[in-house]
């Protein structure tokens, strides 16, 4: 197994420099325009100022930044403390002065702060600067309040040097929240997405990924260890068809099947199956094809849009966003023993979502396969629309997303064939500069069986740019620890509590290629009936370096 991880860690590490040297001018472009960034506000203008085709205007955030401070534009006046605030561009000059408090160079409390026009990625590919600003779809003046900017450039001030780049926003987010996994949303607060953003024609990228090492020994008589490798690529692409028209591209994968199919062990996790067998205390490898979706956005006015999202493989409305995709649970190296009642829909051959998504709220319902990703990893599974689900969302400031879901899963586990499930989840998400936090429940219904519900507080607190701590407390009822049909356990529910904390340090490396080193330190809280098979009081602990492009 430990040969495959390292065949798996060189397979993905060879296409992070690639990323990393195709951004590194992007990130040099980002640095000299950070002395461009817009005062929201000053409302002068300055007819004479303009970008050079496809530079990026951005707002830069406050607070302490690590590495240099970059040299003053030639172009641009200095924004350092205590410069005079820089003139707007182009489009967003005209845009700002037919805003309300125009006149006055301050925006009204609730109307849209122009500066950031070009920071709405719903447009990204008609950038109204140079080569673009007669194009036939002109990206519309819509952008989130001064207040949602503020909390995502409070985020990035915590965030290593490079991970992002201010004001940018995936999709017709236009900066009201930040896109998590699938169509679901994270709080505006957690800061934008981390990556390396790329133009491609009238296309803007983004892409994300990571290769992440770690060495972990699981406690008590039943927990393993070893080293092994986890990895992630992503790719979005967006553009914009018409002024009514968006188009989004979303491509996701993994190396993870190289590890083989029993995956990672992981006290009391469960779920799914290896050479046939149940997997308990251990952790599956995701598939190689994590993602592979399109979502098409239809602008009925304002921000307000109706959207498509399909997908071979994808993610239906269920849930919050996946593990992988919060900033709460960014540093944290072990999956959730949770995630077969939180996550476990992240990965599904065959989804058809519909909704109508606002600046604060979004409805939305799926059509999707209910059966979980069978264990061989490298292949595509067929697909199957037998299952639905319904989502509600709102996100009634920068720093908070609720959802509240419910979904009805059509024989999702292997091994329990005609046993469908009926699936229920709330989850409150809190960011602020910095601080990402996520509580959550769901609720199994078991169609025959059992009611199985499980309970996640998780945290991650990025004191500086090279600093973070995380911390996550699951409670789960499981019944499925002693799968052998003959042993006197099989079948009991029992309720366990994992608690687990940590500490990375960050380092940037070039652009925005950085690396996390860290570790954790796990306990357990369970039933004196488990003693006999885990122990009295095991504890766990992991090492680990996270390569990632947005670290």
């Amino acid at each position: 197994m430990f040969r495959h991880a390292l065949l798996a860690a060189t397979a993905a590490a060879a296409t992070c420099p690639t990323l990393a040297s195709a951004q590194h001018s992007a990130h040099d472009t980002q640095a000299t325009h950070a002395d461009h960034a817009a005062d929201d506000r000053a409302g002068a203008t300055s007819p004479d100022h303009r970008a050079a085709p496809h530079a990026v205007p951005h707002h830069a955030p406050s607070g302490e930044r690590d590495g240099p401070a970059a040299p003053p534009s030639a172009t641009g006046p200095d924004t350092r403390e205590g410069a005079p605030p820089r003139q707007e561009t182009g489009r967003q000059a005209r845009a700002t002065s037919t805003a309300p408090g125009a006149a006055t160079g301050q925006a009204a409390p609730d109307a849209p702060a122009m500066d950031h026009a070009a920071m709405d990625h719903a447009a990204m590919g008609h950038m109204t600067t140079g080569a673009h600003a007669s194009m036939a779809h002109p990206m519309p003046a819509l952008t989130a309040p001064a207040a949602w900017r503020d909390a995502s450039d409070a985020a990035l001030a915590h965030a290593p040097r490079g991970s992002a780049m201010s004001g940018m926003t995936m999709g017709t987010a236009a900066g009201w929240y930040t896109p998590g996994s699938g169509t679901s949303r994270n709080p505006a607060g957690e800061g934008p997405m981390r990556g390396a953003m790329l133009h491609a024609g009238d296309w803007m990228l983004m892409t994300h990924g990571y290769v992440w090492a770690m060495a972990t020994d699981q406690g008590g008589r039943r927990g393993g260890d070893g080293a092994y490798v986890q990895s992630m690529a992503m790719v979005m692409a967006d553009n914009d068809l018409s002024d009514r028209v968006h188009l989004q591209l979303r491509a996701m994968g993994s190396l993870e099947p190289a590890m083989g199919a029993r995956g990672y062990p992981n006290l009391f996790a469960t779920g799914e199956t290896a050479n046939g067998r149940a997997l308990v205390d251990r952790q599956h490898p995701h598939d190689l094809f994590m993602e592979l979706a399109a979502r098409v956005d239809y602008r009925l006015g304002g921000d307000t849009s109706l959207f498509v999202y399909a997908a071979p493989v994808g993610e239906p409305a269920l849930g919050p966003s996946a593990f992988m995709h919060r900033g709460s649970a960014r540093y944290l190296p072990m999956s959730p023993i949770t995630h077969h009642w939180f996550d476990s829909t992240h990965i599904t051959y065959g989804v058809l979502t519909a909704g109508v998504s606002a600046p604060k709220v979004q409805l939305e319902g799926s059509w999707f396969k209910g059966r979980e990703p069978d264990e061989r990893r490298w292949g595509f599974d067929p697909i199957r629309l037998d299952s639905w689900s319904v989502r509600g969302t709102w996100t009634p400031s920068p720093y908070v997303a609720l959802q509240v879901s419910h979904g009805r899963l059509k024989e999702p586990e292997v091994l329990h064939p005609g046993e469908d499930e009926d699936r229920t989840t709330a989850s409150v998400s809190y960011a602020r500069a910095g601080l990402a936090t996520t509580l959550a429940w769901s609720r199994k219904d078991r169609q025959p069986g059992d009611v199985l519900d499980a309970f996640l507080a998780e945290a991650t607190y990025e004191l500086t740019p090279r600093h973070a701590l995380f911390a996550r407390v699951e409670n789960v009822a499981n019944d499925e620890l002693f799968p052998d049909h003959d042993d006197p356990l099989h079948d009991r529910r029992f309720r366990v509590t994992k608690a687990e904390a940590g500490y990375a340090y960050r380092l940037p490396i070039v652009g925005p290629l950085g690396v996390a080193l860290g570790g954790t330190v796990a306990a357990y809280a369970k039933p004196a009936a488990l003693d006999a098979a885990y122990g009295d009081s095991p504890v766990s602990w992991t090492l680990f370096a996270k390569f990632a492009v947005g670290l």
